[in-house]
C-alpha cells in the first residue's frame, strides 16, 4: 500500500504540473518551502487528497510528504482502546453505523474506514494510536525529517494516551489540542505535555497562559491579525491556525507567514508547498 501511495503522490505532482527538473519532486518543493518562510504545515487528519482521512494509508502518504505535523484525533472505544476517527460516530467514514463509543476494539477493525473511497482503500481499518504511532515512530528514526503529532483530544483519558505516546518517543514533540479543563487535567500527568488552547482573543489570552503555560496557541483565522500574533509571540508561546475549507487558499499560506505564523493546518499539502516555490510569494 505504501508504494501505491506513493506512486499517487508522484502522479498527482506531475497531472497538476508540479514536476521540476529534480531526481524526486516531493523533496524539490519540501526544500523550497523550508527555505522560506520559516513555517511549519501540519496534515488535517493526516489528509493527502490521496487516501482516506485519519486511516495509516494517508499517514504513510504525508510522511513521504514530509509533513511537519500529522493532526489525528483520539477517540475511546467501548473496551477502553485508543482509536483514531474524527466522528463520534461512524456513519460518515465507515460501512458502520451508531456511536464509536458503543463498539469494541474487535467489532472496530471488522469495518471499513474508507467509506466513498475508491476499492483500493476498502481494507483500510479504524487504526489504533498504537498502530499510528508505531508507524510514525519507525518513519522518524529512518528519516532525518521528522514528524510529530498533532493530537485532538476529542474522547481520551489522558493516563493512556500518555502512556502511548511515551511507550513510542513522541510524547516530548507532539502538541495536544483540547478544551482548556481537558488540557489542565493532561498538564497534571504529564507537566512537560505542549498544550495548544483555543484562543479567540486578547482580552482571554494571560488568563489561558497562567492556568495552561501553553506551548502554542490555535488561533482562528477569522481573528488573527498582526497585533494578536505579535503578542502571542511575545509571550515566546507559538501560533498555529488551520487554513481549511475556503480558507485553503494560496494567497492565505503567504498572508499566514507575512503574519509570522508558525504552523498551518490544510487538506492541501503539496499546495503549500508549491506556493512557495513560486516567486510571488518571496
Amino acid at each position: 500500500m505504501k508504494f501505491f501511495a506513493l506512486f499517487i503522490i508522484h502522479f498527482t505532482l506531475y497531472i497538476y504540473g508540479y514536476s521540476q527538473p529534480s531526481s524526486d519532486s516531493i523533496d524539490y518543493f519540501r526544500n523550497q518551502f523550508v527555505t522560506h518562510p520559516k513555517m511549519g504545515v501540519s496534515t488535517h487528519r493526516g489528509n493527502s487528497n490521496v487516501a482516506p482521512e485519519n486511516t495509516l494509508a494517508t499517514y504513510r502518504a504525508v510522511l513521504q510528504m514530509k509533513a511537519d505535523y500529522i493532526e489525528i484525533d483520539v477517540r475511546t472505544t467501548k473496551d477502553g482502546k485508543l482509536i483514531i476517527l474524527h466522528d463520534g460516530t461512524l456513519d460518515r467514514t465507515t460501512n458502520g453505523s451508531g456511536p464509536v463509543s458503543e463498539r469494541t476494539l474487535d467489532e472496530l477493525k471488522k469495518l471499513s474506514a474508507a467509506k466513498g473511497a475508491d476499492d483500493t482503500f476498502q481494507t483500510e481499518q479504524i487504526p489504533t494510536l498504537d498502530e499510528v504511532c508505531q508507524l510514525v515512530a519507525d518513519w522518524n528514526a529512518h528519516h532525518s525529517s521528522k514528524t510529530n503529532l498533532y493530537v485532538d483530544c476529542k474522547a481520551a483519558a489522558p493516563e493512556p494516551m500518555v502512556a502511548i505516546l511515551t511507550k513510542y518517543g513522541l510524547l516530548n514533540d507532539a502538541v495536544f489540542y483540547g478544551s482548556d479543563n481537558y488540557l489542565a487535567s493532561l498538564r497534571n500527568v504529564a507537566p512537560t505535555a505542549k498544550l495548544m488552547p483555543s484562543l479567540r482573543n486578547t482580552r482571554e489570552m494571560m488568563a489561558k497562559i497562567n492556568q495552561l503555560h501553553p506551548f502554542a496557541f490555535d488561533v482562528s483565522w477569522a481573528s488573527l491579525t498582526d497585533t494578536l500574533a505579535t503578542q502571542i509571540h511575545q509571550q515566546d508561546i507559538r501560533v498555529f491556525v488551520d487554513l481549511l475549507g475556503n480558507d485553503d487558499t494560496s494567497e492565505n499560506y503567504a498572508k499566514a507567514a507575512r503574519l509570522g505564523v508558525d504552523v498551518i493546518q490544510t487538506d492541501h499539502l503539496l499546495n503549500v508547498y508549491r506556493t512557495f516555490s513560486t516567486n510571488t510569494t518571496r
